[in-house]
């Protein structure tokens, strides 16, 4: 059985708004300091995994469009494994996945990261996004949508909709993974990059290897 915490002992009167949310705009507990921070932006601090280009569209019937992507999440490991993307139909992207019901997603790396924030500027209904920024469209293995190719490309997973429920609400698209393509060797060579939500990035930096420690999962381990 867990050990239960000691209440702490106090000769005080007890303070009438204990609960209540303060009105200042720091905190502090023992030796942290906190300041307020709005709600508005905390995607600036969760905002998960590596940007990515998506890949929508038909490549034999070339109107396959590519686009800059930065909210999206895990959501299952396997059988299936599924991931969740944010894209609206401010996107010109949103009715190409809506029709074919598949799409590419490419994970680039950071020495093509300009071109990929200018591919996030433009629109896919003004611009030929593949010829302006050079990359090559090749054929999926199981999707309409072309994997993206180049030598800042890491890699490429091709998806099919699993799930649309949240679309309607939230903007939400739960994929699921069919088929998926890496660079060998890219670890040793190449980095993702991660939006901090306000136009600057964190790059990947130092491995810290805790494998032998997580010992719950090591069947997600190779």
């Amino acid at each position: 059985m867990p050990r239960k915490r000691k209440a702490s002992l106090s000769t005080s009167e007890p303070s009438t708004s204990s609960h209540k949310v303060p009105n200042t705009t720091t905190t502090t507990t023992n030796s942290n300091s906190f300041k307020s921070y709005p709600a508005s932006k905390i995607y600036r601090l969760v905002e998960p995994g590596p940007i990515l280009l998506v890949s929508t569209g038909s490549l034999t019937q070339k109107t396959h469009n590519l686009m800059t992507l930065g909210f999206h999440m895990m959501l299952q490991h396997d059988t299936p494994a599924l991931i969740n993307i944010c894209l609206g139909p401010w996107d010109a992207s949103f009715n190409l996945l809506s029709s074919t019901g598949s799409c590419v997603l490419a994970i680039p790396d950071v020495s093509i990261a300009e071109s990929v924030v200018d591919i996030g500027n433009c629109s896919g209904d003004e611009v030929d996004k593949w010829t302006k920024f050079g990359f090559e469209a090749i054929p999926a293995a199981k999707v309409e949508a072309p994997l993206v190719g180049g030598e800042g490309i890491i890699a490429n997973i091709e998806c099919v909709v699993h799930d649309r429920g949240m679309v309607d609400k939230y903007n939400l698209w739960v994929l699921r993974a069919v088929r998926a393509w890496v660079r060998e060797g890219f670890g040793e060579r190449m980095k993702m990059f991660h939006h901090r939500g306000d136009g600057r990035f964190t790059v990947d930096g130092e491995v810290l290897d805790l494998r032998s420690r997580m010992v719950k999962w090591r069947e997600f381990q190779d």
